[in-house]
């Protein structure tokens, strides 16, 4: 069995601590058994590793996250790279063909594909390896995995199963009837009545099956190829591609703990704290929640069922049950994302302007790990300034290599080569001025590579 993980989303339902970089499944707001802050990708990977998967598991992502992904999973864990967002079923395609062209998985494999954010137990993960089962014995093209409903819940799609075709409800399998996109309360509570099971985004199936399917529909089988063509694929989703125009299809039922962390309202009742950052509750605040990464004191005083999250891209105090609209309400919000985690540390940005000669200057804060480095790069159309806050590192300047340390000032004009190593968790504030501030060219990401450079 193979599994892919989905790892996407355009980072609104949970603003303003997640973004077009940093979405959902990469907030560091649960912990794990020893009281550690993990984001949903750690929780549900490190799960994985209990279930004795994670080696014959691939995480498809979008190119803007590759670095956050591997910062927080590891440079080891194979990626299949989307060049850009084109939905579900493009995505699950790409990982067809590259399991295809590239890893030669034979064609009688079993592929499973799963989101990478998930609130389950250990058990769930142990429940999916009968996917491959459920697939032999029916003989169906596709496996699904529905969870039993806890109560009619409208933010999810339902499963039907066709009982009348099976006549056995404690079986490992039953054939679906028909699916229900979020319905309304009392649809949903007359579908449950029916055994109808959430749809958790689940689902096997041979390799050959999605190989075959793409064949028909001219596809390109080769990975890079179908990477160049991937823009030209329809953004559509799986369910609506392929699930329900399916016709022999088995569901698989999971009586377990699901939950779908994706507003604030579900993310919060998982919080093991009140607060995070720094912040104060008073004690006539009732299931209220502070998250702040800001560097300032955060205060609420006698408010009920209400999310404050701040963050460098915004500020939201909302009640809970209000939250779902978020997704709609910061559509007009047009900025870069404010913080980014990359595989070397992150950066905040601390201000950014533009005035009226076109002339624009970004502050930030950038943070880089012990032993990480920045590519070797310069930048054409902008300078930098930069001035080390804490901790200790080197920097290679055209070149030429100079120790960095708190206080020390750093002026790099554009067209300069230069790179920073820490020695020790560095931090310095840089402010960039230019016309063109995303023209950074890199000249190498090997730092044996670049030490040789600067000695020659």
């Amino acid at each position: 069995m193979k599994f892919i993980l989905l790892s996407g989303g355009s980072g609104k339902r949970l603003w303003p601590l997640s973004n077009d970089i940093r979405s959902k499944q990469f907030l560091k707001v649960l912990r794990d058994d020893q009281g550690n802050l993990e984001s949903m990708v750690d929780r549900v990977w490190r799960q994985m590793g209990n279930s004795g998967i994670t080696n014959s598991a691939y995480i498809a992502t979008g190119q803007s996250q590759k670095e956050i992904m591997q910062s927080q999973v590891g440079e080891l864990v194979p990626l299949i790279i989307e060049p850009e967002r084109r939905d579900t079923f493009p995505a699950i395609a790409l990982a067809a063909v590259y399991l295809y062209s590239v890893d030669s998985i034979g064609l009688d494999e079993t592929v499973v594909i799963l989101p990478v954010d998930p609130y389950v137990e250990d058990a769930f993960f142990e429940k999916i390896k009968d996917l491959e089962t459920v697939l032999e014995q029916s003989g169906s093209d596709l496996a699904l995995m529905g969870v039993k409903p806890t109560f009619p819940s409208e933010k999810y799609g339902y499963i039907v199963p066709d009982v009348c075709r099976t006549g056995n409800e404690d079986a490992l399998y039953t054939k679906v009837g028909s699916f229900h996109e979020k319905p309304s309360q009392a649809a949903a509570a007359e579908l449950i009545k029916r055994s109808a099971l959430w749809n958790c985004g689940i689902f096997a199936f041979k390799l050959d099956f999605i190989i075959n399917l793409l064949i028909q529909k001219g596809v390109p089988l080769q990975y890079e190829e179908l990477k160049k063509q991937y823009g030209k694929l329809e953004k559509i989703s799986f369910d609506y591609e392929v699930v329900e125009k399916t016709t022999h299809i088995s569901m698989m039922p999971y009586d377990g703990v699901w939950k779908d962390l994706g507003t604030w309202n579900t993310l919060t009742e998982e919080m093991s704290t009140s607060i995070l950052g720094q912040g104060i509750l008073t004690d006539d605040c009732q299931d209220t929640h502070i998250i702040n990464e800001l560097n300032i004191p955060v205060t609420v005083l006698d408010l009920s069922d209400v999310i404050v999250a701040a963050s460098p891209d915004g500020i939201l105090v909302a009640s809970k049950s209000s939250t779902p609209k978020i997704k709609n309400i910061i559509e007009s919000i047009n900025q870069p994302p404010m913080y980014e985690e990359k595989l070397w540390g992150n950066f905040k940005v601390l201000d950014y302007a533009t005035d009226a000669d076109g002339q624009r200057t970004l502050i930030r804060r950038v943070s880089i790990s012990e032993n990480r480095f920045l590519s070797y790069q310069l930048h054409r159309n902008h300078d930098e300034v930069m001035t080390v806050i804490s901790g200790t590192g080197e920097m290679i300047i055209d070149e030429k290599i100079m120790k960095l340390q708190p206080g020390d000032t750093i002026r790099i004009p554009r067209g300069t080569r230069h790179s920073v190593h820490a020695i020790t968790k560095i931090e310095y504030v840089e402010v960039q001025q230019g016309t063109d501030l995303e023209d950074t060219f890199e000249l190498s990401k090997d730092w044996h590579e670049i030490i040789k450079l600067s000695t020659q």
